[in-house]
């Protein structure tokens, strides 16, 4: 998502989920055992103010959705986005409770700071949660950073990647559609690719530069074993205009077919409320 249209998680309108709490759930037990190939998973920020009143009831809601995964964010660093209700809870107390409601969480994103200042403590954290990914939501670069602040800050990264290695644990690098734009004649993205050291940085595809011309399989193809999951968005070829999975200008079949080769492992859908439901049934038949 592009920075000029703050499209990124801090883009997505707050949604009320107050008329979807009605929703039918599945069984938790039939979820838990479900084949981990297909899971279905979403991107917490979407629901943080509906985490932030009640965290279980967040997770059922989803659950009656169809949803049987979660990719959180760290409550530490994400706590004045809707998640402060959840930073006195150990990881494995927020295991329990996304155990409980019929989830697994391999995934979630964290802030660069906390990295870079408290990786062990944020470590820790994730072996507690039961996380084997350990995702950087953004550089966080000011202003209008040069290609060499891009190149600095992956090094940076890598220096991070390197130490969780060690602790085993897998860091990964999510995009937005800032990425995707030009400095010095060359593709960010594409520098940055070059940049991340593969053997310790895996990367986490936003399927949303799509409306910039992008096309998450490509990279699949061309980057095999670089991308490790991806966040699912469709489009309706509009604007910046949103539809339900499999109703708008992605290629799915294609997408999910590449990812397969390339070694995705995790896909988290993370798009506005109203699309949510519609999103994973679709994606419960195609995958």
């Amino acid at each position: 998502m592009n920075q000029n249209n703050a499209i990124s998680r801090r883009a997505f309108i707050s949604t009320s989920a107050a008329g979807l709490a009605g929703a039918s759930l599945f069984a938790p037990q039939l979820l838990m055992g479900a084949d981990k190939t297909k899971a279905i998973g979403f991107q917490s920020w979407i629901i943080r103010d509906t985490i932030g009143n009640d965290f279980p009831a967040a997770l059922k809601m989803m659950v009656g959705m169809g949803y049987n995964s979660v990719e959180m964010c760290s409550p530490l660093s994400y706590g004045k986005y809707g998640f402060s209700s959840l930073q006195n809870l150990k990881g494995k107390e927020l295991k329990k409770i996304i155990n409980d409601a019929g989830m697994s969480c391999v995934s979630c994103h964290f802030q660069f700071q906390e990295l870079k200042t408290n990786l062990q403590e944020r470590v820790d954290f994730a072996n507690e949660l039961g996380l084997s990914q350990m995702v950087l939501s953004s550089f966080g670069l000011q202003g209008k950073p040069a290609l060499t602040d891009w190149m600095k800050a992956a090094d940076e990264l890598n220096k991070v990647g390197e130490q969780t290695r060690q602790l085993g644990m897998q860091m990964c690098y999510h995009n937005h559609n800032t990425e995707f734009e030009k400095l010095e004649g060359q593709l960010i993205y594409d520098v940055l690719l070059n940049q991340l050291d593969p053997t310790v940085i895996k990367m986490q595809f936003q399927v949303w530069v799509v409306i910039a011309g992008y096309k998450a399989a490509d990279y699949f193809k061309k980057y095999p074993g670089r991308f490790i999951s991806a966040h699912l968005y469709d489009w309706s070829g509009v604007a910046e205009e949103q539809v339900p999975i499999g109703k708008g200008k992605v290629d799915w079949k294609e997408f999910f077919e590449a990812g397969k080769t390339s070694g995705v492992k995790n896909y988290f859908v993370e798009m506005n409320m109203p699309m949510l439901k519609e999103s994973a049934a679709y994606l419960k038949n195609i995958m």
